[in-house]
């Protein structure tokens, strides 16, 4: 049996320390703060990333950088048969096409999965990677069964902010000076590639409801499991746990045969919504027997 190690970056959210514990590794991704580079989790936490966000700082996300990359698989390799190596949705950035083209001189030892997710959906599918290992499946095996389910998962966030959305030009000032006016509470969603927009709320409490509405229904329609005994559950947020506490309640409500965990989103997606915002995301429980 392979010794397989799994392979991830901070877009999981996951951090160094549960890294530790989970047995994994996580590369943590560079962030431009105002023409300076900084690590997340590394000298770069969340509440400091957050003080720069709100001072109006100049955030701009980048990908891993290409030898670090690779000499983390060489050390690696160095101790284990293979790694299957996890980063965000290749819709969302260039580091997955990039990593599968650096995988092509490893020979097959290194596997890098794309699956589409991000942020808490990302973290299930190394939580899944891990479990899948552990159960003596390969690297390769382990890429195929995360890629078949790549889609069996959903996410909804409110954004509490348009200044964010303007900033970053998903929307118009025009739009933002109006839903700000109006006070509107978007909805977006992330299916897979990219983050689209999904409704408009007028309060957050219209758009909690919104959102756990649209996760009833796909666990009725989309993923085949009413009662959600087959779907991994989790509420995430940025910069305010106390509101996640709140809205993991109204969810537990709605979703009683689910286990509820809170993890906040990763940097790289509340540098484009800011702070307050909330989500829900799913994801199909994977099966070790495949």
């Amino acid at each position: 049996m392979s010794k397989v190690i799994v392979v991830t970056d901070s877009n999981s959210g996951i951090t160094q320390n549960q890294a530790k514990e989970f047995g994994i590794v996580v590369i943590p991704m560079p962030f431009y703060i105002n023409g300076q580079m900084y690590y997340e989790d590394i000298d770069l936490t969340q509440e400091q990333f957050y003080q720069k966000l709100t001072k109006g700082g100049e955030i701009k996300t980048s990908m891993p950088i290409v030898g670090e990359v690779t000499e983390q698989w060489d050390q690696l390799l160095e101790e284990y048969d293979e790694i299957v190596h996890i980063p965000m949705s290749s819709g969302l950035s260039s580091s997955c096409e990039t990593a599968m083209m650096l995988s092509q001189d490893y020979d097959g030892r290194v596997q890098v999965v794309n699956n589409q997710r991000i942020s808490v959906t990302m973290r299930q599918s190394v939580l899944d990677a891990k479990m899948l290992a552990e159960h003596g499946k390969s690297a390769a095996e382990i890429k195929d069964i995360l890629e078949k389910d790549k889609f069996e998962s959903s996410i909804y966030i409110m954004v509490d902010t348009l200044e964010y959305l303007k900033k970053g030009g998903r929307i118009t000032p025009a739009a933002a000076a109006l839903g700000t006016l109006l006070k509107l509470k978007p909805v977006l969603q992330i299916q897979g590639e990219k983050l689209d927009s999904f409704a408009k709320a007028r309060t957050v409490r219209q758009a909690k409801s919104m959102m756990l509405d649209a996760m009833k229904t796909d666990f009725e329609k989309r993923f085949g499991s009413p009662d959600g005994k087959l779907m991994n559950l989790a509420v995430a947020y940025t910069h305010d746990y106390a509101a996640a506490e709140e809205f993991k309640k109204e969810a537990e409500a709605v979703f009683p045969n689910n286990e509820i965990v809170i993890n906040p989103l990763s940097l790289s997606v509340s540098c484009h919504i800011g702070p307050g915002a909330l989500a829900i995301a799913c994801s199909k429980c994977i099966k070790t027997e495949r």
